[in-house]
């Protein structure tokens, strides 16, 4: 098992072009990417490199559509979380076209929807909802925890774990037994029991972290450890199976940094404090996925970028993390 991994920004590169809120990364053994794409759908990178905008969805109920994380379905489809201010759970269909999915958990409207997984083979899902406040930025705080998780299946969705501080990306273990959330605002991962319904119970802290961190996109390794991106300190960690937490890169500007935490601090954050590009420094790294055919290729989604960030990883993600190729949808085959 390896510790201490330790990753340097000479040894990234950027992949892909003409990206826009590259948020989320799904990833294929066929080196094929799928990536959320603000206004529009997904963008479709292909091995070499070459980009395709997938969709045509600049609004959804007089908002911009804003994709933030996206999941396969069993049937194909690309689920998208939409954090834009319509919110809710949509799905590209195989011709592209975008239909709701779900739009509210027991008459909580999904507004802030952050983040999609698939639960099971019988296609109910995961979404996580950052916030019930409009705009969700008024829930940039330490002490609102009015976020959820719900539960979406067979038409119809319930919350299944609830008063969550921003919850963010979610992952389910490899078992199926249990699932990880990141809590932005409460600077930990907290991890739940799955139940036989779906229900989500005993939560626990995993991971808690400290000044200057704001996790977001957590993904898992071979050896089962989680790793977990900090946005505005472009920090990225990878914990133990036992909660040890290991910082494994960093780039941020320490003032900036200061600047935002003295904000957190007079509950005064607003978007800018998310959506402001530290110059020289990446573009507010927000997601992890491990892909190539090794699994040994990582890729950073970001906020800011318009290019995914990569890098070698010295262990391989998990294989749960990553699509076989004949589960591209059909306009991304060649």
């Amino acid at each position: 098992m390896m510790s201490d991994v330790r990753i340097e920004r000479t040894e990234m590169w950027t992949w892909g072009k003409g990206l826009n809120r590259p948020e989320c990364v799904l990833t294929f053994d066929s080196d094929d990417l799928l990536v959320s794409h603000k206004g529009a759908g997904v963008s479709h990178i292909d091995r070499d490199g070459n980009v395709s905008i997938i969709g045509n969805h600049p609004e959804v109920e007089g908002s911009e559509l804003v994709p933030n994380g996206i999941a396969l379905a069993p049937d194909g489809r690309v689920l998208i979380a939409n954090i834009g201010m319509a919110g809710g759970l949509w799905a590209l269909d195989d011709r592209a076209r975008l239909e709701p999915v779900a739009r509210e958990a027991g008459g909580n409207k999904l507004a802030a929807a952050n983040a999609v997984t698939v639960a099971d083979g019988d296609g109910r899902m995961y979404v996580s909802v950052s916030t019930r406040r409009q705009p969700r930025f008024e829930a940039y705080r330490r002490d609102v925890a009015d976020g959820f998780i719900a539960l979406v299946g067979n038409g119809a969705a319930r919350i299944v774990a609830d008063n969550l501080c921003f919850p963010n990306e979610l992952r389910i273990t490899p078992d199926g037994r249990s699932l990880y959330v990141s809590e932005t605002f409460g600077r930990r991962i907290t991890k739940f029991v799955i139940g036989d319904s779906g229900l989500l119970s005993d939560p626990e802290t995993f991971a808690e972290f400290g000044a200057g961190d704001f996790p977001d996109g957590i993904a898992l390794d071979d050896e089962e450890h989680v790793w977990v991106t900090s946005i505005v300190s472009n920090r990225l960690y990878r914990v133990s199976p036992s909660g040890d937490i290991d910082r494994v890169f960093e780039d941020a500007d320490a003032e900036f940094v200061a600047h935002v935490e003295q904000a957190l601090l007079e509950n005064r954050m607003t978007a800018d404090h998310f959506y402001t590009q530290q110059p020289g420094r990446l573009p507010n790294i927000a997601s992890i996925a491990f892909g190539g055919a090794d699994r040994c290729t990582a890729y950073l989604g970001s906020l800011l970028g318009d290019t995914l960030i990569a890098f070698r990883s010295p262990v391989p993600g998990h294989p749960s993390g990553q699509y076989p190729a004949d589960r591209l949808p059909p306009w991304s085959r060649s």
